[in-house]
């Protein structure tokens, strides 16, 4: 099963350096940064705000027990978002991409 992974970060650099480790280890076929996102949340019992990046991660369910291990490890954040969603459905050859970027 193939999926879409949400992962925030606090900053430009925290992105780039998850991205990154998710790619060079092939946990991840892509990773888009959209930067400067504006979250509001509920933090310590109060409404929080923060600036922030979304990162939107494209693998495989088999992955995520990885992938979570290592966003922690690198993360900031003591409650990083970590999300995964399912593609239902997508471009056959794009499916074949994701497969050949992080192993079948």
């Amino acid at each position: 099963m193939y999926i879409v992974i949400f992962i925030t970060a606090s900053n430009k650099k925290e992105a780039d350096k998850i991205a990154s480790a998710l790619i060079e280890k092939k946990l991840a076929a892509c990773v888009n940064i959209v930067e400067k996102i504006e979250s509001v949340f509920w933090w310590q019992a109060k409404v929080d705000r923060s600036n922030e990046m979304l990162m939107v991660v494209k693998s495989k369910k088999s992955k995520f027990n990885k992938i979570l291990k290592l966003v922690k490890s690198l993360h900031s954040y003591q409650v990083p978002e970590i999300i995964a969603l399912p593609i239902v459905a997508g471009e056959k050859s794009y499916l074949s991409w994701i497969d050949d970027s992080v192993g079948k």
